[in-house]
């Protein structure tokens, strides 16, 4: 438990460093907009005061941004269980990005579809079919520099490889899922 928990702390300080925060990004594309393309897009993200990994990697390489765009956060609450009329948050931010928090119970397992429908009860309107789930994947090596001994580093690449599939563990359609990798040193 130790090892993961130093492990984490050192990524997210990494991680930290080359994240871009969100505000500055939308005022900059909205003054020059990339191509658009039809649909929603959904990104995942801890944090939602900063730009998701697999947002910038997308404007990056793809050179597009979708009609409508989704921060979407997953917060588990020291609760068990979240009360349907307050699981989901939504905070419309411009005309092309909103902010969508989704509230899970410490023993429920977070079920993001589900989410969705109480969200479109709330007035949100989209469709499932045209929209993608964008995932930040990190692949993450093992770095002598890492501040850690070895063993430990060894230790925490080993358990981050074999933690659970974000998309299986949010249980989101797989046919709708884009992953956009990065490595990471740690």
């Amino acid at each position: 438990m130790l090892t993961w928990r130093r492990g984490t702390r050192l990524l997210a300080q990494k991680t930290r460093r080359i994240e871009v925060p969100f505000e500055p990004l939308i005022k900059s594309l909205e003054t020059k907009p990339p191509h658009l393309v039809p649909g929603t897009a959904m990104f995942l993200s801890a944090d939602p005061e900063f730009a998701p990994t697999a947002l910038l990697h997308n404007l990056k390489h793809n050179k597009v941004l979708h009609e409508h765009n989704v921060i979407l956060t997953i917060k588990n609450e020291d609760i068990p269980r979240v009360a349907p009329q307050d699981r989901v948050q939504l905070e419309p931010i411009s005309d092309k990005f909103m902010r969508m928090t989704l509230h899970f119970g410490f023993v429920e397992r977070p079920n993001v579809p589900k989410a969705l429908a109480i969200a479109r009860r709330k007035g949100w309107q989209f469709d499932i079919m045209s929209t993608s789930f964008f995932l930040s994947q990190r692949t993450i090596r093992p770095d002598p520099r890492s501040g850690m001994p070895q063993w430990q580093d060894r230790l925490f690449v080993y358990l981050a490889h074999n933690a659970d599939d974000a998309s299986a563990y949010f249980q989101l359609p797989t046919d709708r899922v884009v992953a956009i990798g990065t490595q990471v040193t740690v």
